[in-house]
């Protein structure tokens, strides 16, 4: 029986970025297919009193330092030569995952992700100005008018919404955060426990 494989983003985690790169291998390796499941990062740290790793980890030696050491270590094992850290980090998301919920709806969740996460993590774009998210998604093929009229539908709205409140329900506490028929796994370094429970 075939489990259910879910990957829980948001454009503003790099570490998200990162692990959707490995996930295509750990696919054809295992035959399971990832549903990737927009949700609000900064919902999620609302929620749950958490926040990111920039501030929880400031002025603590040495922890920031080997936060980094494990990104290079993540690069290097899995050859992701296009990624850049965003100049202009902290990027408010709450445009582009609704463009996620709009473009999943839309049945385009697949290349509007391909598009804007190259363009936080690759290009290094400013990916919460209206006007380079329009261009962004028109020169990926993506009507970019067409999702930033239906990010301001109700339905679209409540939608990301009731994703972001499913995953704190569900555990969730950060991103990246995986569920394999329900369990939950946290962070990129957790891929191999992953395919490890699609797999037994």
């Amino acid at each position: 029986m075939t489990k259910k494989v879910e990957f829980l983003f948001d454009f503003g985690s790099p570490n998200a970025y990162l692990a959707a790169k490995a996930l295509p291998a750990i696919e054809q390796r295992t035959g399971a297919r990832f549903q990737y499941v927009p949700v609000l990062l900064g919902g999620i740290f609302k929620a749950t009193g958490n926040v990111s790793p920039a501030i929880s980890e400031a002025g603590i030696k040495n922890k920031p330092e080997y936060g980094m050491l494990e990104i290079e270590r993540f690069i290097k094992k899995h050859g992701l030569t296009k990624f850049k850290f965003n100049a202009h980090f902290p990027v408010n998301t709450l445009q582009i995952m609704r463009g996620a919920i709009a473009a999943e709806m839309d049945g385009a969740l697949p290349k509007y992700f391909e598009v804007v996460a190259s363009a936080m993590w690759e290009q290094s774009l400013k990916m919460d100005d209206p006007e380079i998210i329009k261009a962004t998604l028109d020169a990926g093929g993506i009507d970019g008018a067409h999702i930033l009229a239906r990010i301001q539908e109700p339905d679209v709205k409540a939608k990301l919404v009731a994703n972001t409140e499913d995953a704190v329900n569900r555990g969730a506490f950060g991103i990246p955060t995986f569920f394999v028929d329900g369990e939950i796994y946290f962070g990129k370094d957790r891929l191999r426990d992953v395919e490890e429970a699609i797999v037994t």
